[in-house]
């Protein structure tokens, strides 16, 4: 998937599993940095 996200910040809110993991996961290897809080 390529969603040109080089360089953009990203909140995931109740990353600390399941879809939330899975987004915060996704959203780093699209190159996000990827702040995360549960």
């Amino acid at each position: 998937m390529d969603l040109n996200l080089q360089g953009l910040r990203v909140l995931v809110t109740a990353g600390a599993s399941g879809i939330g993991l899975a987004t915060a996961r996704a959203f780093a290897r699209e190159g996000a940095h990827v702040h995360v809080c549960d």
